[in-house]
Parts: structure tokens; C-alpha cells; sequence
């Protein structure tokens, strides 16, 4: 009799144990659900367009600019550079080597503003050149040959490298001034890279065309200091456009679980990471208890839960009266694109387009005033309004 009290008294206490578990690990996710205040609605889409495929059989296309032809250059990460033209794809040779690795290969591409006069193409990619082991992003330039990269030059290597498999960045973009602006993420280094400007990673760059230090960089002639940055405290920026109504650059960049941005970059601005942010690490443990300090720039827009910004792009063709004005940023994680309603430098509005297309993980315009989006195992579709 005793012993089966003691047995009863066990079963009772399991269940005791399994009953708080429960009620503690619904305490935990209720705590962490990531839910912004007063946020702006997100509204359904409304289809008025249909999706035509350009190119198919790019598995993670991630750059792609045109050429004064109407031929298209697109990158495919694992190391691949394609002109495409009449929807037929043909791999440009002479590439230099990609480390494909995680979130790292093939990224970026862009011409240089006045391609027609001096033909200058611009890749972003993670290489293995330089110190240690592993590899960390470059920037190249190159000319366009018989279908092969000539001339290529090496203008500027982010180092250390690193074995880690995360936050690369990155993209490219021109201002109207000529200078060249491009990201690299922190690669994974998060309390390291980002607020130090003796390191690179974290950072935007600006250059010269020729990948020469603008003599107004912000850091030029600090001690130490990676003369190349323009702006730190990134984590890990996918996203580069230059505002065509203001000439600003902005970027958008990923935050850890939740707190993904919108920034406009300015000169010798801190942005953060990670001494402010509005996101949680994946284990629900805090990053930073602050989301914002003095001296530190705050977003102009913030995603919670995060969307995994990809590529982004200001509108300005007629095709698409509605859009006209506002900003493109695709969604890898939510699988559509977003159309960001802005009034100058304010989000007033949000809306869903191309619901359930797959992972965005780049959106253009097209010299012919299309919008173009690179889908994730599908390759390029054109945005064709009815």
C-alpha cells in the first residue's frame, strides 16, 4: 500500500512538472511574439498585372542590370554570370573564383553610369583572396568582351577573412555624383565588426569610380580607420538604391529575429548593430535591451516580425501610375513583394504584390520601364500591368 502512495505520488508529480513546462513555454513564446505597435497596415494586394518569365533556370539569381542593348546581366550565386537575351541565357566566361559558401558567391552587379563611353561593369562577390581562411567581400570591376570579363580589377577587398557562412551583404549603387557606394555584411562577428572603423564588415562604402578613397570620406585620415567606410553599425545590408527623387542612398538591411530596416545613409553615420535594436537573437535571448540611444541613427522604417528584405527599387515609370513614387523591397521570408508608400522620406503605406511568387531576392526597373523581379528557383519574371 505504501509503495503504490509513493508510485500515485510520482505520476502526480510528473504530471505537476509537464503542467508547468507547458504553462512556462507559453509564457516564453507569448513573451517573445514579436508584435510591433501601431504599426502600418500591410494591405492585400490588388492584381492588376500579370507575371511574364523572362529567364527561367537561375536557381538564386541575385544582381541584374541591362545593357545599353537591352541585354540583361544577371548573377547567379553559386558563381555563374549571365547575359540573357530573348530569354535565352549564356554564361559569361572568364569570372574570377567564387567562394560559395552560405549566404556568400556571386552577388552584385551594375554598370558604371557612363557605360556607353568606357564600358565599365561593376560585381560584388565573396572571395578567398587575402588573409586567413575562408573568404569576405570584393568588389571588381571589369569590360565585357566577345562574351568574356577582360580588364578585371580588383578595387576593393573586405578582411579578414572569415569560414563563417553568414551576412556578405551585399549590393552596389552609383549616386548622382559618380561615387560608388556598396555593403558587406558583419559576417557573423556582430559584437566585433560593425562598430569598429578599424575593421571592415558592417559597413557602407563609397569610392571613387576606380576604387581610389574620396578625399571627403569621413574617415579619411583617422588612425586606423578603413578610410573606404561611409557609414557603419550594419548587420547585413541586401538592399542599396539611390533615391531618384532626392539623390539620397538608401539601404535596407536584416536585423536578427525582427528588426529588419529602411535607412538613408548618411556620411559618417552609426546606424547600430548592435547596440540598438529592435530585434531578438533566434534563441529569443536579447541582443541589446535599447532600441534606440543618442548619436546613433535611427531607422525610417522597421519590419517586426522581420520580412528578410532582398533588393529594393524606387519607381518612376508610368507603366504603373499607382506605384509611381514608392519603393519596392522583396520579402525572401513572406515570399511576395512589398510596395512601400512614401510621402519624401515618410512610409505612409504598405501593400502586398506577387503574393506566394517564392523567395524575392531582387526587384528592378528595366530600361523599358518594366519591373523585374528575381524569384528563387524561378528565375526573372517581368511585372506586365493589365
Amino acid at each position: 500500500m505504501y509503495i503504490l502512495t509513493i508510485i500515485k505520488n510520482i505520476k502526480l508529480m510528473k504530471n505537476i512538472t509537464l503542467v508547468y513546462s507547458s504553462i512556462f513555454s507559453f509564457i516564453f513564446i507569448t513573451c517573445n511574439a514579436q508584435v510591433k505597435l501601431n504599426d502600418i497596415p500591410l494591405q492585400d494586394e490588388v492584381k492588376n498585372y500579370t507575371l511574364e518569365t523572362v529567364v527561367s533556370g537561375i536557381q538564386i539569381p541575385w544582381g541584374m542590370t541591362w545593357l545599353p542593348d537591352g541585354t540583361m546581366v544577371v548573377t547567379e550565386k553559386t558563381g555563374i554570370l549571365y547575359q540573357v537575351k530573348d530569354g535565352v541565357k549564356t554564361e559569361i566566361k572568364n569570372l574570377p573564383k567564387v567562394y560559395n559558401r552560405g549566404q556568400g558567391g556571386l552577388l552584385d552587379v551594375v554598370l558604371h553610369p557612363d557605360y556607353k563611353k568606357n564600358g565599365w561593369i561593376y560585381i560584388t562577390y565573396s572571395s578567398t583572396e587575402g588573409e586567413g581562411d575562408g573568404g569576405n567581400t570584393k568588389l571588381i570591376r571589369a569590360k565585357l568582351q566577345n562574351g568574356s570579363l577582360i580588364q578585371i580589377e580588383s578595387l576593393y577587398k573586405a578582411s579578414p577573412n572569415t569560414t563563417k557562412g553568414q551576412h556578405f551583404g551585399s549590393r552596389i549603387v552609383f549616386d548622382k555624383e559618380g561615387f560608388i557606394y556598396f555593403s558587406a555584411g558583419e559576417r557573423g562577428d556582430h559584437f566585433v565588426n560593425p562598430q569598429d572603423i578599424t575593421r571592415d564588415n558592417g559597413k557602407i562604402y563609397r569610392l571613387n569610380d576606380d576604387g581610389s578613397i574620396p578625399k571627403d570620406n569621413p574617415f579619411v585620415g583617422k588612425e586606423g580607420a578603413k578610410e573606404a567606410i561611409y557609414s557603419y553599425g550594419h548587420r547585413n545590408p541586401q538592399g542599396l538604391a539611390m533615391n531618384p527623387f532626392t539623390g539620397a542612398v538608401w539601404e535596407h538591411e536584416h536585423g536578427p529575429q525582427g528588426g529588419d530596416e529602411i535607412n538613408i545613409i548618411k556620411k559618417a553615420a552609426n546606424y547600430g548593430w548592435p547596440v540598438v535594436t529592435y530585434g531578438i537573437d533566434y534563441d529569443g535571448t536579447s541582443i541589446s535591451t535599447e532600441s534606440e540611444k543618442p548619436d546613433i541613427e535611427k531607422p525610417i522604417y522597421y519590419w517586426l516580425p522581420s520580412i528578410a528584405p532582398s533588393g529594393m527599387a524606387f519607381v518612376t515609370s508610368d507603366r504603373y501610375p499607382d506605384w509611381k513614387g514608392h519603393l519596392l523591397v522583396g520579402s525572401l521570408k513572406f515570399q511576395y513583394l512589398e510596395l512601400v508608400k512614401l510621402k519624401k522620406d515618410t512610409i505612409i503605406g504598405r501593400q502586398k504584390i506577387a503574393v506566394n511568387i517564392g523567395r524575392v531576392r531582387n526587384v528592378a526597373q528595366g530600361p523599358d520601364g518594366y519591373i523585374y523581379i528575381a524569384v528563387e528557383g524561378k528565375g526573372i519574371l517581368k511585372i506586365i500591368p493589365n
